[in-house]
């Protein structure tokens, strides 16, 4: 087993070693902008205090402030963030694909909302903010989601040939106690089980490897066949203590910005760390200028002083009769106000860095809701390119992960035969999507404030879909489907009308058939008589 192990544990000394110099700029980064991950490279006892570098709060704020915009905008657990969709138009308004897509999509959210998914997505946003990755960890545990955020010192990734990241290792520790309840005492080797016996909080090291499979029989379903290899092992003894495989990679790996030819992502904490230096530097000078100027140096005679000075207030201090020597406080010349104007000019620095001004970017009172929507257009213009890699790298493999983990355990309806083999769509309803889709929406609406009024003289009508219009309306605005009528309610609804209407229309033409037969019989006794 150990000589299985050898070639894991090297390609991930390979990886360690090529990550070194990304390991000294995380730390620098944790020391000024997240201080409570600031162990990357420097070892810290737990409990230590981590905040001695940092005398401004400004890019703590910051980093703080767009973690939860992009949670909100993304992610937000007050609203559902996804719907499943059919690529194909037909299928997608078929009654029941429609019923079962919309209880997946339901059932889904409320796994989402019943696991720890709200507290672990917004720490992986605070790693993509201040590291530019974050790496979490999707599993089934018993009934219920588990998702867990690695710390950015522990994992390690590769890429295919596309681009994605298809191959984690995780290096963590764990007490003995611990890997002895998950792996069981007669898996974890002698290393372990010593420790066990003797010291069971002690931590020992674990190297978790997944990686594709490239040797594997399809046709077989166990463990060992899987598309994706998962191996535990012990880094002290270099012994496999559990071997198994993932349908689907667990690891969700998104990167903030990358960079042609780099792996790990890179930060808008990155491009604001000059400034969050220069800034906690100034901030420091001028603190200890205004202490300068406030509790000034003392100018004191050489000779006629034998009693310490009492800087004190009241404190009283002698010197000899018929002399000018005094105590008298040393001007040192700071000039506090320019200080002060350079900081505020590091701190915008730091705000445009974290999108801020986009981020608080809101409509007044005064403005029309033509000018709230370009407002919002723009905003979106500015940060949308950068929301659109996390829908990639995050959302998509996030959302079929835990599709196919709820699919297989059973937790979702059993799909129609006629969606056999064909592949789910993603809609996104959060308010990004439909912050994105307002655009198409407001050109939509300038549509028809244009051609309703030719409609009395030109055949307007003839040119729109009404069910679509409708459609595309309710979908910008983000409207929930299943407040809607199904599209064979629509048409029973329509037959309805239309035969109420035909038969109103033939009892009126029978009253006047009627009517007319006994004008006819009336004039005819006229005639008669």
């Amino acid at each position: 087993m150990a000589q299985e192990a050898a070639p894991l544990i090297k390609r991930f000394d390979s990886l360690k070693s090529r990550r070194d110099n990304w390991d000294t700029h995380y730390q620098e980064l944790a020391d000024y902008m997240l201080p409570r991950k600031a162990d990357i490279v420097k070892k810290r006892s737990r409990g230590e205090k981590r905040m001695e570098l940092i005398y401004d709060g400004t890019a703590l704020q910051s980093i703080d402030l767009m973690a939860a915009f992009l949670h909100g905008m993304l992610t937000s657990g007050a609203s559902p963030w996804f719907h499943l969709d059919i690529k194909d138009e037909s299928l997608n308004r078929d009654d029941e694909v429609r019923e079962w897509l919309q209880d997946t999509s339901m059932r889904m959210m409320q796994a989402f909302q019943r696991s720890n998914f709200e507290t672990e997505i917004h720490e992986a946003y605070v790693d993509l903010v201040v590291f530019g990755t974050a790496c979490m960890f999707c599993e089934m545990d018993r009934d219920k989601l588990r998702f867990s955020t690695r710390h950015i010192s522990e994992y390690y990734v590769s890429e295919d040939q596309y681009g994605m990241v298809n191959t984690v290792f995780r290096m963590y520790k764990s007490t003995a106690a611990q890997a002895v309840e998950r792996f069981g005492f007669d898996n974890v080797g002698n290393f372990i089980q010593k420790k066990f016996e003797k010291t069971p909080d002690e931590e020992v090291e674990i190297l978790h490897a997944v990686l594709p499979r490239l040797a594997r029989d399809v046709t077989k379903q166990d463990n060992m066949n899987m598309p994706y290899m998962s191996v535990y092992v012990c880094k002290h003894s270099g012994m496999i203590i559990k071997e198994g495989g993932f349908e689907e990679l667990p690891y969700v790996v998104p990167r903030f910005l990358k960079a042609t030819g780099e792996v790990m992502g890179r930060s808008p904490a990155m491009t604001a760390l000059p400034d969050v230096k220069m800034l906690n530097l100034m901030s420091k000078t001028i603190i200890q200028a205004a202490q300068k100027q406030i509790d000034p140096p003392l100018l004191v005679p050489d000779d006629g002083f034998l009693l310490p000075i009492r800087t004190q207030p009241g404190g009283l201090n002698f010197f000899r009769a018929g002399t000018r020597e005094t105590i008298t406080p040393l001007n040192t010349g700071a000039n506090i106000p320019i200080g002060l104007n350079m900081e505020e000019q590091r701190r915008a620095a730091i705000r445009q860095a974290f999108y801020v001004d986009q981020i608080l970017t809101a409509g007044s009172a005064q403005m029309t809701a033509t000018e709230v929507i370009q407002r919002q257009e723009e905003r979106m213009r500015v940060i949308g390119p950068v929301l659109g890699r996390l829908m990639n790298e995050l959302l998509r493999p996030l959302i079929d992960r835990v599709f196919a983990l709820m699919l297989r355990n059973d937790m979702l309806a059993r799909p129609p035969e006629m969606l056999q083999g064909l592949d789910i769509d993603i809609e996104y309803v959060s308010p990004l999507a439909r912050a994105q889709k307002s655009s198409s929406l407001n050109n939509t609406m300038r549509a028809l404030e244009i051609l309703l009024p030719l409609a009395q003289s030109l055949p307007v009508g003839d040119h729109i879909d009404s069910d679509g219009l409708v459609r595309h309306v309710t979908d910008s605005l983000g409207v929930p489907k299943t407040t809607l009528k199904s599209q064979r309610e629509v048409d029973e609804t329509r037959q309805a009308r239309a035969q109420a209407e035909q038969e109103a229309m033939q009892r009126q033409r029978d009253q006047e058939d009627v009517y007319t037969t006994a004008q006819a019989a009336q004039a005819v006794r006229m005639v008669q008589s």
